[in-house]
């Protein structure tokens, strides 16, 4: 009988040529599907504190409209002013605009759309009042108004 000797010259290293590539991809990958900020918010923003937060659950189903002194007060005045997406717009302009963005979701989601008003602690009830009234008229009825840190109520 012959003897057969075992030999065992296989590596157990982990190639890793491959490596840096697959990492270039990933962050590739990640730079394109990213968006660092949908719109440029014009307006100062001061948020008022609440005593009460409601963490919202599908944010795709709101939209936001600014109001605040502009930050560009020669260009604009001093007037506080209505933003929705990246533009000035006039109370007359909200229902459009609630109608824009109740076409860009589906027809099951539409009455399900939230409004978010980030206004400024500075700005008068009136300017408020007026684009209440004009969210009534566009059908907008679910209303949030946003505000930043819980206040104690110590």
């Amino acid at each position: 009988m012959a003897k057969f000797k075992k030999s065992a010259k296989t590596s157990q290293d982990i190639p890793t040529a491959a490596l840096p590539d697959i990492i270039f991809m990933l962050l590739f990958f990640f730079m394109v599907v990213t968006v660092m900020r949908e719109t440029d918010i014009l307006v100062k923003q001061k948020l008022p504190r609440a005593t009460q937060l409601t963490k919202i659950e599908r944010k795709s189903l709101v939209s936001y409209i600014y109001i605040g002194e502009p930050k560009n007060t020669t260009l604009y005045g001093d007037e506080p002013k209505i933003q929705t997406n990246d533009v000035f717009v006039t109370e007359d302009d909200i229902i459009q605009f609630v109608n824009q963005e109740k076409d860009k979701l589906s027809e099951v989601e539409r009455d399900q759309i939230t409004m978010s008003m980030k206004v400024d602690t500075e700005v008068k009830m009136g300017i408020i009042s007026d684009v209440q009234q004009q969210l009534r008229k566009a059908n907008a009825r679910k209303l949030l108004y946003s505000s930043i840190i819980r206040v104690d109520d110590n």
